[in-house]
């Protein structure tokens, strides 16, 4: 496996951010009416689902988080635009920081508001989804697993014909990043039978932390 010029690109960013896609998706589902925060093709089939049944309100509480999230992808390709040349604070930095702010006003919003909450919970995701694509220069996606998976499954079958170490290596480490991600889940899950609403805190503190981690310069090192 290839090591991080960057801190971005960073295992140890990767596992936190996996850990934030699994508790968004936890928070969302859970806590906030059974919508996917990070799961826009489940999104997608629920609002063709309630559409064809002529159920337009029920449908909305899907099409916004899509909308949303498309969003979030937008307000990152901005920051990217208008901070690329900048060296500190990162351009990502900015992006998960804004990031966890979201999701820290996520948790004063009441049950009554829910589509707000989810709308603004997949704002994050996409803001996310789009400013970290690489792991230790693998492509990744921290925010959703069907890819990982895939890509881990195909690396394993090639290991178990080649016996080579690297696709062995990468098989792992995907498999790694899902595990990271169902604990995430797992973690959200517990802290919103304590917490509830204001669960979505606890997400935002370790998206805090990536922000944090990334005054490590790892190039100039």
């Amino acid at each position: 496996m290839e090591r991080a010029n960057q801190t971005s690109e960073s295992l140890i960013l990767g596992i936190f951010l996996a850990l934030a896609g699994g508790f968004m998706d936890a928070y969302s589902y859970v806590c906030r009416g059974g919508v996917f925060a990070n799961a826009q093709t489940g999104n997608i089939l629920l609002f063709g689902v309630f559409l064809s049944e002529g159920n337009v309100q029920r449908a909305m509480r899907y099409l916004c988080p899509i909308l949303a999230f498309a969003a979030g992808i937008v307000l990152a390709d901005v920051i990217r635009h208008h901070l690329k040349e900048q060296s500190l604070p990162h351009w990502r930095q900015i992006s998960v920081l804004l990031e966890a702010l979201v999701l820290f006003g996520v948790g004063m919003i009441p049950q009554e508001w829910n589509l707000l909450a989810n709308s603004l919970t997949s704002l994050a995701c996409g803001i996310q989804v789009e400013s970290f694509r690489k792991i230790r220069g693998n492509g990744i996606a921290t925010t959703m697993c069907i890819g990982n998976l895939r890509t881990a499954t195909e690396a394993m079958y090639s290991y178990i014909h080649t016996r080579k170490k690297k696709k062995l290596e990468k098989s792992l480490f995907f498999y790694g990043i899902i595990c990271c991600f169902v604990i995430g889940a797992i973690w959200g899950n517990q802290c919103i039978r304590v917490m509830e609403e204001m669960a979505i805190g606890v997400c935002a503190g370790i998206l805090g932390i990536v922000f944090l981690l990334m005054f490590i310069d790892r190039e100039s090192k």
